[in-house]
């Protein structure tokens, strides 16, 4: 049975401090840290904001959880892999720089890559050399919503270990097929092996995320354990859909890394009205009609031109080379894109968002898919 902890907080330093130092005491992760630990921490850093959008992991978490570190005689290295922005700027816009000024830590962009062999389907997967020799990994995924696969938890925050544009190359590599992604964040995690998992709940963000097309939603807990997919069924719980609409959870239940048996640590709260994108079907109907399905009928990103500022990081980061420039808005190949959704989760305006066409709610209505 895997114990998974919630707290109640806020980003009130000094209580926050004690409940990231419980959970930690609890999971035993202070047990595993000694003086010559090599302890990485692992936010999720998506792109250079500011806390009050929800899209980093608030910086006095990881603040916390340096703390807690140090006190055990080690030297805490702060890591991620943005997908955009340097990782420099993201660490002074996010407000970590400052929130860490005064402590002995290191801040080290995960860069150089170690093959690790994962076996079925994928076989070697490059992962970020820190995470995978680390002797201790803290894992501090935002709860935020995730226009491709629902939610980005635990599991799903891990994906940052996977180093720069590799990113976008494996969403190529999934093409379409969600379940297959999942499959690889699945195989991602066994591979690090994070040693605890807690995750920001106090600002959340729900409707179009993980990024600047989110909106924030107050939760108002912490929750963490050593089993991350625990922790991310628990999440499911909290929210009120069913666990294996996380395709992480299914994909794990598969094979056999979880069996839904939880033993949970404090109140967990019943959040009734949490709005999550819309997940659709990325393909339907016969094969022979499917490139005319995926140009007009079925989920899409598309632009809100008054948003828009052409900046090209939609384009630049596209793994299926499916966006190019126009005039006032990025142009879409439809048949190209694969739905990855990579160039909502980057554009830093906010002017890109998953969006079914009229005539595919229709054909899926008359269809019942």
């Amino acid at each position: 049975m895997s114990r998974v902890f919630v707290r109640k907080a806020t980003y009130d330093y000094s209580t926050l401090k004690h409940v990231i130092f419980e959970i930690m005491d609890s999971s035993a992760a202070g047990d595993m840290i000694s003086k010559n630990s090599r302890v990485v921490i692992k936010p999720n850093l998506l792109a250079p904001a500011p806390p009050e959008k929800a899209i980093i992991t608030h910086p006095l978490i990881v603040r916390a959880a340096a703390e807690y570190v140090l006190d055990r005689g080690a030297k805490p290295q702060i890591s991620d892999s943005p997908a955009m922005g340097s990782f420099e700027k993201l660490l002074k816009e996010s407000g970590i720089r400052k929130a860490l000024e005064g402590l002995n830590v290191e801040y080290r962009e995960f860069i150089e890559s170690e093959t690790v062999d994962t076996g079925i389907p994928f076989k070697k997967i490059e992962i970020a050399r820190d995470a995978v020799n680390a002797d201790v990994l803290i894992n501090l995924p935002k709860l935020k919503t995730h226009a491709q696969m629902l939610l980005t938890l635990g599991v799903k925050n891990l994906f940052g270990c996977i180093t720069g544009m590799k990113k976008p190359e494996w969403h190529f590599r999934a093409g379409i097929d969600r379940e297959l992604f999942a499959g690889l964040l699945v195989k991602i995690y066994q591979a690090v092996k994070p040693t605890v998992t807690i995750i920001d709940g106090i600002l959340a963000m729900e409707g179009q995320g993980p990024g600047k097309g989110g909106n924030p939603r107050e939760i108002g807990v912490i929750m963490g354990s050593r089993d991350t997919v625990a922790l991310d069924f628990a999440v499911c719980k909290m929210l009120r859909i069913d666990p294996d609409a996380l395709l992480t959870n299914k994909i794990s239940g598969e094979q056999g890394l979880f069996n839904g048996d939880i033993s949970m640590d404090g109140e967990l709260p019943q959040i009734k009205d949490f709005r999550f994108p819309e997940i659709t079907p990325l393909v339907f109907g016969p094969k022979r009609f499917h490139g005319l399905i995926r140009r007009h009928l079925v989920q899409r990103p598309e632009c809100k031109e008054t948003l828009c500022r052409l900046c090209g990081e939609c384009w630049k980061y596209c793994p299926a080379e499916a966006i190019t420039r126009g005039k006032k808005k990025p142009r879409f190949d439809y048949e190209k894109c694969i739905r990855c959704y990579c160039c909502i989760e980057v554009c830093p305006y906010g002017s890109l968002a998953a969006r079914e066409t009229l005539t595919g709610k229709i054909a899926r209505k008359a269809l019942k898919i």
